[in-house]
């Protein structure tokens, strides 16, 4: 990898602390669609926390857009932000090449 995914740029920043801000941030994010940018998740780093929460982001969205009918080639990383959040960076295939990477 090339780059850190903190380097790139995103059109949203959610700063999900619970389920139901996660289910929020789904719905949104499918709804939007990642054919022209991504979006950045931040999780408290409380471990069964983040992973509760990283499992239902990326489960969430590959559901939502098979629903939807919407392409599934999502990239994503998950990374420590900072000292106190984890992140998880979405972005479309298509939408990652035309940034260069």
């Amino acid at each position: 990898m090339d780059f850190h995914p903190r380097d790139l740029q995103v059109s949203k920043i959610y700063d999900v602390k619970d389920d139901r801000d996660a289910q929020a941030a789904i719905d949104e994010m499918v709804c939007s669609g990642f054919e022209k940018s991504g979006y950045r998740v931040l999780m408290p780093k409380e471990e069964s926390t983040a992973k509760r929460i990283g499992y239902m982001i990326t489960t969430g969205i590959t559901h939502g857009l098979r629903q939807k009918g919407a392409d599934r080639n999502i990239r994503y990383w998950t990374y420590h932000h900072d000292e106190d959040h984890y992140g998880i960076v979405l972005i479309g295939a298509a939408a990652l090449s035309k940034l260069g990477f």
